[in-house]
């Protein structure tokens, strides 16, 4: 430990933590530029290109700014000069007043041992996955038929490819994959070239050609070499699923764009979808990218991918409008509020924070949150009943009826004075969750020597509580709003 912290104070240490530092907000501002351009940008070589010149640009400041803060050799004239410091002299910050840029120059150093064990995790990650994406062109493989190995050829002098290309069938391959550079193969799963029409073979043929003809085994190889130097950084990242995803859509293009048929092309893949194989990251899959937007692309162009907004650019748009509109609140506000309007809520919204919030388990709640499309919301909601059906199979879902018995009880029996539903009470949310009591003690006239009305609710069992267990709700205010005062669930003992 004293060679590591001996080594921490010296400038090179300090360079390399400094340079991790600056390429946080470098990448900021690399990352908000290219959000711009492809908010602005629909063509997918375009968008491609942009992503690329963007994750250049991020590892040439990482460099330039390492370089920079780099030490220095001596020169022999400074040889006797102690001002000047050497790769491995010992940093002396003892005079230095400790100011903000002070302690974060000592924590720096710190982040450069952690950042060289990810860099070391990463790269034998990916040496990994090479070895094991090399093993596929040898283990469980044999020759495709003739046949298609000459379509093979005509399909690549139409792309004006000179190198030969390998066409092989393999058992280990769930989808059409291409590896190699230097001498490309091409790995087709069994059967597939007899399962499908020879139009929808050629379109993912040419998919795969258009992978070799624009280098994109070598660029993906590079790119993941930059994520595991920088693999600390979101933006690389982001960057890297825009390339990825700009690459398949350029692919795609082509493809079609020499078939000439995108609908039998689209079929192609969502029939590759149904035996996807998670292709190594150092290969080049058919089926890679978000398949549903792949296929609406291709079947819908005018539906370009600026259209929707990066996270980046929404950010800083949300931001400035906070910023201008609380700096015009704050210098004119109005004298007397005015009501908002009235804004309609989403059924699925309406779904998820009133029909089902009391039942709905953490893991769902996250998972349909993620759902984009109203279509994958509906199923969700279906799954979610189903699951729960006690009766699977039969027309009627007895739990789905009760629930929203319950919950049209709790509306009716359990509303407040101060005009709050029934379901968003105590009583409602333990009426809903547990069912009817066995047992209710009602004091809600104030007929006893309480101080406050009240009243007991005693369930005889429920699953996951115990037995017996008995509920208190109290009315402090006299206002018929009765608040629970004893939790179902016991403490632990």
């Amino acid at each position: 430990m004293t060679h590591l912290e001996t080594w921490l104070q010296t400038p090179l240490a300090a360079a390399i933590g400094w340079a991790l530092f600056h390429s946080l907000w470098e990448g900021a501002i690399i990352a908000a530029v290219l959000a711009v351009t492809l908010a602005m940008t629909r063509s997918a070589r375009a968008r491609y290109t942009a992503a690329c010149l963007a994750m250049c640009a991020i590892l040439m400041c990482f460099a330039a700014t390492l370089l920079h803060l780099a030490p220095r050799h001596q020169t022999l004239g400074a040889a006797n000069n102690p001002t000047l410091l050497s790769w491995n002299n010992r940093v002396d910050l003892a005079d230095v007043p400790q100011t903000p840029m002070r302690r974060i120059a000592d924590f720096l150093p710190w982040l450069v041992p952690f950042w060289m064990v990810g860099v070391v995790l990463f790269y034998a990650r990916h040496l990994a996955s090479w070895v094991v994406t090399r093993r596929l062109r040898r283990i469980g493989v044999c020759s495709a038929p003739d046949f298609w190995q000459e379509r093979l050829t005509l399909l690549a002098r139409r792309l004006r490819l000179s190198r030969p290309i390998g066409l092989l069938e393999s058992c280990l391959a769930g989808v059409p994959v291409v590896m190699g550079h230097m001498r490309p193969v091409i790995l087709m799963p069994v059967g597939l070239l007899t399962g499908l029409p020879a139009g929808q073979i050629e379109s993912i043929l040419l998919h795969e050609l258009a992978h070799i003809r624009r280098c994109d085994y070598l660029v993906n190889m590079l790119q993941t070499s930059v994520e595991s130097l920088l693999f600390y950084h979101p933006v690389v990242w982001w960057i890297s699923g825009v390339i990825r995803t700009e690459r398949e859509h350029c692919c795609d293009d082509l493809a079609v764009a020499l078939s000439g048929d995108a609908h039998e092309y689209a079929v192609a893949l969502a029939t590759l979808e149904q035996c996807r194989w998670d292709a190594s990251e150092t290969a080049l899959a058919a089926t890679g990218g978000n398949l549903v937007k792949r296929i609406r692309r291709l079947l819908i162009p005018t539906e370009g991918p600026s259209s929707a907004l990066t996270p980046f650019v929404s950010a800083g748009i949300l931001m400035i409008t906070a910023a201008v509109g609380l700096t015009a609140w704050q210098q004119n506000a109005p004298a007397s509020p005015s009501p908002a309007p009235t804004q309609k809520v989403s059924p699925y919204t309406n779904w998820l924070q009133e029909e089902v919030v009391y039942i709905i388990q953490p893991e769902e709640r996250a998972t349909f949150l993620r759902l984009e499309t109203d279509d994958e919301r509906d199923e969700f909601i279906k799954q979610f009943w189903q699951r729960r059906d006690p009766t699977p199979g039969t027309p009627e879902n007895e739990f789905k009826e009760e629930h929203y018995r319950r919950i049209a009880y709790a509306n009716l029996h359990f509303p407040t004075a101060k005009g709050n539903a029934g379901w968003k009470t105590d009583r409602g949310r333990i009426y809903i969750v547990y069912g009817p009591p066995d047992e209710i003690d009602d004091h809600s006239t104030g007929d006893t020597a309480a101080a406050v009305p009240f009243m007991d609710w005693t369930y005889r069992y429920i699953e996951g509580v115990g037995s017996n267990v008995k509920i208190e709700f109290v009315d402090p205010t006299g206002t018929h709003d009765f608040s629970m005062t004893r939790d179902p669930h016991p403490p632990a003992k």
